[in-house]
Parts: structure tokens; sequence; C-alpha cells
């Protein structure tokens, strides 16, 4: 059983080999991560497809005998340890309970509405971008885009988004070592007590926003408790934040890499939809989903996975499988059908999923209409990525048009 490093600079530089490599011979291997110890990834679509529906796999490390919690390690500030009270690391009767007050909050409605407000805020940016010299696309467009939508959604006033931004920089790119825990304990707390100030607030005067609609909301007489609520606006700042900046920018890079793919997505509106879809199979701005842990010992690929044992479902590599995909390390924003896995499947399927969409249907033409003639502005090779293990991004995108 081959062993791998998911968060060496060279396997983050370019998975797609290494999953290729694990797919072929070693689709159930051993991985060792900081904090949360050796466990087991799998790497083919069908594995990662059935591992995210399969009840013998726990989120919640309490209902697998004998699997790790380091999220109640005695040694991890509370901060760290309040997330699992999220649904994120819930399963059963339990995770229906948070997902449903949520789903009260976070509805379909409340995130169409956004479409003409996102509209305004991508033009606005598109307005000051510079013309003719280099410019960080991240940081002028990718990032503060969905930085604005989620600060609106949440209410978050925007003397307050700076600072929000800033505090939370270093927790969403944890590469989940000791070290970096430690680093970023500063930031948790402030963070947490900036919710907890926005909660309070929110409790005395109520707003139209998601703040407001998850402190009140109710499900057969149940309510998200203090703890439950702060893990939850934790939980939605990567669901409907960080993973679109990954898409808006690591989906550019990939259209700059397909310049034929990406005439086309300007040139022919009705190409959108797929291309969105395309976008997130190629790019999987989620690399990993959450953790599972095994309930039982499951045989897989000649190897048994013990009871409690970590299982990481490698949804980049799930998304590049050539048994599922035809060509699929080419970008084809036609390709159907396409079963990409980008938001996981089954209960715990991403719950910022349409707002990442959205973002990325509106924003993605007006960048290519405002900048048709958008090239990189170092070579490809000089690009760097970030640390975080679930998630894929670009430190930086330098462009210029």
């Amino acid at each position: 059983m081959e062993r791998v490093d998911l968060q060496s600079r060279a396997f983050k530089a370019d998975p797609y080999a290494a999953y290729r490599g694990l797919r072929r011979a070693s689709p159930v291997a051993r991985v060792r991560l900081p904090v949360f110890g050796e466990g087991y990834a799998l790497a083919r679509h069908a594995d990662v497809t059935t591992g995210l529906r399969d009840a013998r796999l726990a989120n919640d490390p309490a209902n697998a005998p004998g699997a790790p919690d380091p999220l109640r390690a005695r040694w991890l500030p509370a901060v760290f340890r309040a997330v699992r009270h999220s649904m994120f690391f819930s399963d059963g009767a339990d995770h229906r309970r948070l997902r449903d007050l949520v789903h009260v909050a976070f509805t379909p409605g409340r995130v169409q509405a956004l479409e003409a407000r996102i509209a305004v805020l991508a033009e606005a940016l598109l307005d000051k971008l510079p013309e003719g010299a280099p410019f960080d696309l991240i940081e002028s467009f990718a990032l503060p885009l969905p930085l604005a939508v989620i600060s609106e959604l949440l209410g978050i006033p925007e003397a307050d988004r700076g600072e929000f931004r800033r505090r939370m920089e270093g927790l969403l790119d944890s590469s989940l070592g000791p070290l970096q825990l430690v680093a970023n304990v500063p930031s948790a707390f402030q963070t947490m007590a900036f919710f907890r100030r926005l909660v309070a607030r929110r409790r005395e005067e109520p707003g139209d926003d998601l703040v407001s609609a998850l402190v009140h909301a109710e499900s057969e007489g149940s309510r998200l408790n203090e703890d439950e609520l702060l893990a939850m606006l934790f939980l939605l700042l990567f669901a409907g934040h960080e993973t679109t900046v990954n898409l808006l920018a690591t989906g550019t890079w990939a259209l700059l890499r397909h310049p034929g793919e990406l005439a086309r997505l300007r040139d022919d509106p009705s190409v959108l939809p797929g291309a969105i879809e395309e976008l997130l199979r190629y790019a999987s701005p989620v690399e990993q989903a959450g953790a599972r842990y095994a309930r039982e010992p499951i045989r897989m690929h000649g190897e048994t996975i013990p009871t409690g044992a970590m299982v990481l479902l490698l949804l980049g590599s799930a998304n590049r499988d050539e048994d599922e995909f035809e060509a699929p390390d080419v970008l084809n924003l036609s390709r159907t059908p396409n079963r990409h896995v980008a938001f996981g499947q089954g209960p715990h399927y991403c719950i910022g999923a349409p707002l990442a969409r959205l973002e990325a249907r509106v924003a993605l033409p007006l960048l290519l209409r405002r900048a048709p003639n958008l090239r990189l502005a170092v070579p490809a090779a000089a690009l760097a990525w970030r640390g975080s293990l679930n998630l894929r991004g670009l430190k930086a995108l330098p462009v210029q048009r």
C-alpha cells in the first residue's frame, strides 16, 4: 500500500499525476496528517461517490469506536474545539436537525435574490482593474467579491469587513500543523469574539440577513444553541466564501491555459451552465471531503480499513478519473455527462454550492467581457499554491489585460 504526502509542496503544485498513480496502483492509500495522524485515502470516482453516502463512515469520530478525535485534545485551544458543534462533524438525526435549521435560513430564494447585487459588486471591482499593468486577480477580484457577498449575506457591517478578512486569513489557509494552529490562536479568539458580538447585536436588532435568520431559525421546536450557531458561522465561511474564491481564481487560471475554451465561453452565453460544472470538475476548489471514520472494518481493493480509521475522500482525484471521464485532464466546457463531485454528495452535500455557482455564473462572464485580452503576467510554473489540506487554491494569480 502506497503512502502519500498530501501537503508536500510538490504535491500541491501538481497533485494530478500523483492522483493518477494512486488510482492505478493504490486506490486505497495510507496517509499521515499533522494533528489527525494516520489514515486512508480513496482515489477512484466510484469509491469516493460510494464513500460520500456510505453509512459505515461517520463524520463524528465519536460514532466510530476507537477513532482519534483531535478536536477533543486537551492541548487544542477551546476556540478550535468549538468547531465540533457544526453539522460538518455530525451524523444521523443530529446532522439532520442542524441542516434543517440552516436550510430555514439559507434558502435558495435568499441566495438567488443576491444575483443583481453580485453583478453590481463585480462591476465595481472590475472598474478598478488597471489597464496594461499586471495585477493580482485574487486580491483585486476573486477574493473581494465573495467576501463582499458573504459579508452582506451574514450582515457584517461594511466598516468591519477588512478586520473580518484579516482575522480569517490565517484560519482559512492553515495547513493543520501544530505550529500553525498555535500561531492562529489569537486570530481564532478574535474571530470568535467578532461573531459573538455580531450574534448579540442580531438578537437585539434582527435584520434581513443570514445571522438574524439563524439566530431565530426554529425547526420542530429546536433552535441552534450558542456553540452550534458560532460553529455554523465558521462553516458557512468555508461553504459560502473560500470555495468561491478558489473557483473564480483557479477557474480563470484553467481558462487561460485553454484559450479556445475561454473564447467559447466569452462568445457564446449558452455554454455558461456547462462551463461552470466543468470548471468545478477540472479545478476542484475543494480537494478533499471532510474526514470520515470507519464504524466497522471495510474491505476494499484487497485492503482492510480497520474500525476507527480516518478515511479521506479525494474529490480532486475522483474528478479526474479516466474510468468516469473521457480525457479527464482536458478542459471541455461542453462535457456531458459530467458527474463531478466538487461539492460532495449525499447528506453532507455542500450547503454553499448554490451560492458558489451563482457567483461564478455572474462574475466570470463579466470578467471576460470587461477584460477580453486577459492573460497571465508570469510563467505558469511561477504560480504558487496554498498549503490548505482540504482546499485547492492559488496564493496569487498575476494577470494583465
